[in-house]
């Protein structure tokens, strides 16, 4: 069966069609999706009810030190009166302390209400900014973009209160505005955003022969050095030594979130400590940097946005992502190229995809990872869903919203998403799905609307053999054309 370009269209550069959507399509595939590139600022979320990250997080801070001072001070009330428990217990719960004989005793107070009701609002708020933009979206090229980029600079909730609070606002300000900007302003807005200082220990890491480090005998971290070379820019067969990780974390030193003490004068934010930063002029990748600071660590940020193995990694990711886990070379090679003639204008690189001959050739290959495939079947059905609901329906799929397994993110095989017990889920999902239909669409009338010419003979020969109507939708969303793009 020949590939329809109007399924390529919306599926592959998509989040699937909604009715009418491969009729609308049919006529120009190609410039419909790239119309999604034509501007720049379409895949901002404004909202005026999303806080900032650096309002969130220096509020998350006064709250966590409020929680603290009453800790100590209800300890302290303890030794007073003879009970001789002082501390936390390892790995004990926020807000809990040992109590008489040892006792887990709960510490009630109205900062750790504050600290629960912040999590609470800014998560939900943020995960209806996001399914809603996904679900409503014009232009779900743009969109898939965003999701690829957001999972190449990924940072997870399950790291920590800080990282849980500023993940939505992470991607609303460090990848949305950049997405068919330049790389190197992408990379540094990520490497420079709180919730990935935190995420990589960056914050953490101290100079070994800086002021605080020779002070208080902190040392050096490497996460965020390493993650940069292998994982944002160079990729792991980028040609970067262990050398050029350690000198990478030396020059990142003094990179943190301001707000760790009380004279910073924009807390949370990002910020710049001299005193925590590694003295010396180091060489990465060949290249001696000068100990200007801040702004060393900067130059080496830019210096890899430009590099050619930056392009090489990037371009196979692309082609990764939307096309095939064994992406053409020529494929790959284009989108290098543009890469590097365009120093790093992620619109140019876009383009170039959306216009290869290679990324409309290939039959649909790759699974729905499962948040995609929610979207995708609320997308063709016209279904109505909680963003809550959305994320956790996604979450029990296997792929809970802003909490990838590592920095390496989400996997992008069928290995994660195709396996027997991740099939039987989406079934269960399917089904679920199925019941919720409304009206009295017979659904061999709607995988026509929804498939067009792509619709295969055999998915179109078993809705039709459906002994129910919602078992005949069940079957389409289950069918190959409808899990795979």
């Amino acid at each position: 069966m020949a590939v329809s370009l109007s399924q390529v269209a919306l599926r592959r550069f998509g989040l699937g069609p909604r009715p009418g959507d491969d009729r609308r399509v049919g006529a120009d595939p190609r410039g419909y999706v790239l119309a999604a590139l034509a501007d720049r600022r379409a895949a901002l979320i404004d909202d005026a009810e999303l806080r900032p990250s650096w309002s969130v997080v220096s509020e998350l801070m006064q709250i966590n030190r409020a929680i603290r001072a009453e800790r100590r001070g209800g300890l302290m009330g303890q030794r007073g009166n003879g009970s001789g428990a002082g501390a936390m217990r390892p790995g004990g719960a926020a807000g809990s302390a040992a109590g008489p004989g040892g006792a887990m005793m709960r510490v009630s107070n109205p900062a750790m209400q504050a600290r629960r009701m912040l999590i609470q609002t800014i998560t939900r708020g943020e995960f209806a900014a996001r399914v809603n933009r996904t679900l409503e979206t014009e232009a779900p090229f743009l969109e898939r973009l965003v999701q690829f980029w957001s999972n190449h600079f990924c940072v997870s909730a399950a790291r920590g209160l800080l990282v849980r609070v500023t993940a939505g606002a992470y991607e609303r300000e460090a990848i949305r505005p950049h997405v068919l900007g330049r790389f190197a302003d992408m990379l540094r807005a990520a490497e420079q955003h709180p919730a990935m200082l935190d995420y990589l220990d960056s914050r953490r890491s101290v100079g070994p022969n800086s002021r605080a480090g020779l002070r208080r005998r902190r040392g050096l971290n490497e996460n965020h050095a390493r993650e940069i070379l292998e994982l944002h820019t160079l990729g792991a067969d980028g040609g970067y030594t262990q050398d050029d990780v350690t000198n990478l974390a030396r020059i990142l030193t003094g990179w943190t979130i301001a707000g760790l003490n009380s004279r910073d004068v924009s807390p949370g934010a990002f910020a710049f400590r001299m005193g925590r930063h590694e003295p010396g002029n180091w060489t990465v990748l060949g290249r001696r940097y000068a100990d200007d600071g801040r702004v060393t660590g900067e130059r080496v940020l830019d210096d890899l946005a430009r590099h050619p193995a930056t392009a090489r990694h990037i371009a196979r990711k692309l082609a990764v992502h939307f096309v095939s886990e064994r992406p053409p070379a020529a494929l790959v090679d284009r989108l290098a190229a543009t890469f590097v003639r365009t120093d790093g204008d992620l619109a140019a690189v876009a383009r170039a995809l959306v216009t290869s001959p290679e990324a409309w050739a290939a039959p649909a290959q790759k699974i729905l990872p499962p948040l995609d495939f929610v979207v995708s079947t609320m997308r063709a059905f016209q279904l109505t869903m909680l963003p809550l609901r959305v994320v956790r329906v996604a979450g029990l799929l296997g792929q809970p919203l802003w909490r990838p397994p590592s920095p390496k993110g989400w996997p992008d095989g069928d290995n994660t998403w195709a396996g027997p017990s991740a099939l039987r889920e989406r079934l269960r999902m399917a089904e679920r799905a199925a019941r919720m239909v409304r009206g009295s669409v017979d659904p061999r009338l709607a995988a026509e609307d929804l498939f067009g010419s792509g619709l295969d003979e055999h998915t179109a020969e078993a809705i039709a053999r459906a002994e129910t109507r919602v078992q005949g939708f069940e079957l389409m969303i289950m069918s190959p054309g409808f899990q795979r793009r």
